[in-house]
């Protein structure tokens, strides 16, 4: 359990676009999509924490929603991250965005959903977390 509470800090220290790659590297390596290793990763990681963190830690999933697009933010990179997030092809993930207020991904883990309120933010989205 150590070992593994080591490579969670080391995660921890990451920014989020080295957590990405990390992300696309291990769906390489293993052949498995993010929904699967995220949730299954997060499960023990809530049952090995003290019960201060658990109770400091409100929700065991969040859904994310994409409240609004701001007016001088590039709607083209707010689409692309959408894509990449859902899974969604072009035009899906176009009106998606288009039709804000919209869930963009539901039951995420904590980590996932802060991963990608932070994404969605940077490049000019206004995000929720429920």
């Amino acid at each position: 359990m150590a070992k593994i509470n080591d490579i969670l800090e080391e995660i921890k220290a990451l920014t989020v676009v080295e957590v990405s790659d990390l992300v696309k590297l291990l769906e390489e390596e293993f052949g498995v999509s993010a929904a699967a290793p995220v949730a299954v990763a997060a499960a023990p990681v809530a049952a090995g924490a003290a019960p201060a963190a658990a109770a400091a830690e409100e929700k065991a999933t969040y859904n994310v929603i994409l409240k609004a697009v701001d007016a001088s933010a590039s709607k083209v990179g707010i689409i692309k991250i959408v894509k990449e997030i859902t899974g969604l092809g072009l035009t899906d993930a176009k009106a998606l965005v288009e039709s804000a207020p919209k869930a963009v991904k539901e039951n995420a883990s904590p980590d996932e959903a802060k991963e990608i309120e932070a994404k969605l933010k940077e490049a000019g989205a206004e995000v929720e977390l429920q």
